[in-house]
């Protein structure tokens, strides 16, 4: 009674409800760069790790609120080095690198794969402008990304 009592308050905490998409298997395919989410219902996504990357939950990536988020540029040949769980409702990536701090919940990995033709527009959108190239390395903390001539 007591785990299912902590998975209770995490998933609260957490923002799951009963409806969220537990996945079945979680599976990481580092030559092709993509977890691969599985479904009890058949459904089946392969999420590329660049994408998880760039939109990483973490505050470093996303800010403390709206507009302070970091574009992340420079993950196209980012890798996962190691995948931990979080309690029974998240995971936590290690990138290539070195970026380890974004808690990854069921809910946010389902919406990121369903959504990820857009979210991929989205941040190529961004980058454009911003007139930084998606290869660029990342500008140091503080600095503007802009144009190079």
């Amino acid at each position: 009674m007591r785990a299912r009592r902590r998975f209770h308050i995490e998933a609260i905490m957490s923002g799951l409800t009963p409806d969220t998409p537990v996945p079945s298997g979680v599976v990481v395919h580092a030559k092709s760069r993509v977890l691969e989410l599985q479904y009890a219902s058949g459904e089946s996504y392969r999420l590329p790790f660049e994408l998880l990357r760039v939109y990483s939950p973490s505050a470093e990536v996303q800010g403390h609120g709206p507009g302070q988020e970091t574009l992340q540029t420079g993950k196209r040949h980012v890798t996962i080095t190691m995948i931990e769980g979080v309690g029974n409702y998240a995971i936590q990536p290690t990138f290539s690198d070195g970026h380890s701090t974004g808690i990854y919940s069921w809910d946010l990995l389902y919406d990121l794969a369903r959504r990820q033709d857009e979210l991929w527009r989205a941040y190529l959108d961004k980058l454009a402008k911003a007139g930084v190239d998606r290869d660029a390395p990342m500008a140091p903390p503080g600095a503007a990304h802009g144009h190079r001539h």
